[in-house]
């Protein structure tokens, strides 16, 4: 098991433990059976960050909070130095690095993405969270599917989309891509 994912599990079975909530409640949250939310908080599946968004949005937590375990302190502003930035690798094939994870009550989380690529037999992994999503390309190409719709995303291209509908991307030409993503 990714010690990342595992520590992501604590952190969400000890929020669930703080709020005094059920686990058949927490995967009503999350949409899933009670099983399936069971082996995320086991750390034996990985989570995605639309799941986390969505455990945060509902329960008032900051989403840097359960993905990192750090709490926001700042109010004003929060400068992330080129190449920083506190991240996760949650599996071999996505790297997220929060871009804000020191401002409390964001409106939006950014994060700069790294997509590695995968065997093109492998699907395209769907996620859905509310709110909006902004992606600009970085480096590299990138296919995003949106609500069944393939899209090629080239290096200087961005994208903004109802996070509601199924989306998952993969890297293109066997390279990572790197994009900026901005979860509102």
């Amino acid at each position: 098991m990714n010690e990342q994912i595992r520590q992501i599990a604590e952190r969400l079975r000890g929020l669930r433990d703080a709020l005094d909530i059920t686990v058949e409640e927490m995967a009503g949250t999350c949409d899933l059976e009670t099983d399936a939310y069971v082996a995320l908080e086991t750390g034996t599946v990985d989570i995605s960050v639309s799941l986390l968004h969505r455990i945060a949005h509902k329960y008032n937590v900051e989403l840097t909070a359960l993905m990192f375990g750090d709490e926001p302190t700042m109010n004003a502003y929060f400068v992330t130095r080129r190449g920083k930035g506190v991240s996760v690798e949650r599996t071999l094939a996505y790297k997220y690095r929060s871009l804000a994870a020191g401002f409390v009550h964001r409106n939006a989380d950014p994060f700069m993405v790294t997509v590695h690529p995968k065997p093109d037999s492998e699907p395209v992994h769907l996620n859905t969270h509310a709110g909006q999503e902004f992606n600009y390309v970085v480096d590299g190409r990138l296919l995003l599917r949106i609500n069944g719709k393939d899209l090629v995303l080239e290096e200087g291209d961005s994208i903004y989309f109802n996070s509601e509908l199924p989306h998952g991307m993969k890297a293109l030409d066997g390279k990572p891509v790197r994009f900026l993503a901005i979860i509102l």
